[in-house]
């Protein structure tokens, strides 16, 4: 009698992670990718394109080892962001809330907002003049345009985290596809690339070039945001699960973060075949870049180029909105409307496109402010990552606590260096 009141235990439910396992074998693994891809756009940015083409212009292949150097910083730099989130299931901000000092989380929420002005300022300047070459649109209408787009693919989220991931990805594309292109258009001298991997320089304006590229390498509004990407996409039921959940995270980082590198290879590279084989190694706008692609290789050739600018500068503008909802958000625990939080950190960007200013020396501006913020990135998410009472059994080995804050140290100085260079020199 007693076995027939027995009752079968209750079936235990799915996790979202064997939920996406049970999708297949090949979309069960691209479901846990995509967060890096989005991360990934602001290595590619638009002042990403003056930079590698003004060191591919004057120095050739010379600087080839330098981006090779700063896409490695930034693979460590991402997945530490992105294993909080995981780990967690905070973002950096709130654990920068929950754990220092109100004084602290204030002061970082203050130059957050600030870095959020600037990379809108590099983004909207970069979309513009894209706009501009491709169809004579006007600066400032070009930067109300960009917003526009920006907002249309921000509305992606309201309908799920992975069509945003992957209309981003799809940009992504289309910059690698356009600089692929502008590469099959040029003779690429093999020896000399490969001899770029080894260190070196050839003077003191090559090194401050370096330091340009280099210094420069993580950008601190996605540092962020990485964490935020990560935190609740995909809820782990248990340290198993999060374990796997990281190696997936590591594999996404790799890809998103080499296919950046690649993109930053090439450009630099297209430059150097292009400018510095033929002499013009005054290069150094990006208008003076199109102007160059139309008059050696043809409008093909300049076409890619300024598709490939306005896809970075829209999809990067979508990016750094985002990571500004979530500093909000994550440091003071205050939300407001998108479009509240988009006329904000955008108006100073208007304003200098409706002002005229020159698109490098804007690019020049937003680079210095944004060198600024990247302590208040890095050093917050090793010393956290570090903490056992933060990330339980998944904290840092000492080994990558060591490399990291050397990585940390080493962007820190070149960052320095940089803003004294630009601001005291």
């Amino acid at each position: 009698m007693t076995e027939l009141l027995e009752e079968e235990p209750p079936p235990v439910a799915l996790s979202a992670l064997e939920i996406a396992r049970r999708r297949g074998p090949l979309r069960g693994r691209l479901a846990l990718l995509g967060p890096a891809f989005v991360a990934a756009v602001a290595y590619i940015d638009p002042g990403n394109f003056a930079t590698n083409i003004a060191g591919g212009a004057k120095y050739g292949y010379l600087l080839v080892w330098v981006i090779l150097m700063a896409n490695l910083m930034a693979m460590l730099v991402q997945y530490l962001s992105a294993k909080i989130g995981v780990v967690t299931g905070r973002s950096l901000p709130e654990l920068c809330r929950e754990h220092f000092s109100r004084p602290v989380t204030w002061g970082l929420w203050v130059q957050a907002e600030i870095i959020a002005i600037a990379t809108d300022l590099a983004e909207f300047v970069g979309a513009a003049v894209a706009l501009n070459l491709l169809f004579g649109i006007p600066s400032f209408a070009a930067g109300l345009i960009t917003a526009v787009v920006a907002f249309a693919i921000l509305a992606l989220q309201q309908h799920g985290y992975r069509r945003f991931e992957i209309a981003i990805a799809g940009f992504l594309a289309i910059v690698c596809l356009g600089f692929l292109y502008d590469l099959s258009q040029v003779d690429v001298d093999v020896p000399a690339f490969l001899r770029g991997f080894i260190p070196g320089f050839d003077g003191s304006d090559s090194v401050l070039l370096a330091v340009g590229i280099l210094g420069a390498t993580v950008m601190p509004h996605v540092v962020y945001l990485h964490s935020a990407l990560t935190q609740g996409r995909i809820p782990p039921r248990d340290d198993s699960e999060r374990r796997s959940l990281l190696r997936f995270q590591r594999i996404d980082v790799g890809i998103a973060m080499s296919l950046a590198g690649l993109i930053n290879m090439t450009m630099l590279v297209v430059a150097a075949s292009l400018f510095h084989e033929s002499g013009q190694t005054g290069v150094d706008t990006i208008e003076g870049a199109h102007a160059g692609f139309e008059q050696l290789v043809g409008g093909g050739a300049a076409l890619a180029f300024a598709v490939a600018l306005l896809a970075s500068g829209l999809s990067s503008s979508s990016v750094g909105t985002y990571a500004g909802q979530v500093v909000m958000q994550g440091f003071i625990e205050r939300r407001i409307p998108l479009f509240a939080r988009r006329a904000v950190t955008m108006t100073p960007a208007l304003v200098v496109l409706a002002a005229g200013t020159d698109a490098t020396d804007a690019l020049v501006v937003s680079q210095v402010v944004l060198s600024f913020g990247i302590p208040f990135a890095l050093v917050p998410t090793i010393l956290l990552t570090r903490r056992r009472d933060v990330m339980g059994a998944f904290s840092n080995r000492g080994v990558t606590t060591a490399v990291a804050s050397v990585v940390a140290v080493i962007i820190i100085a070149l960052n320095a260096f940089l803003l004294y260079e630009t601001l005291l020199a």
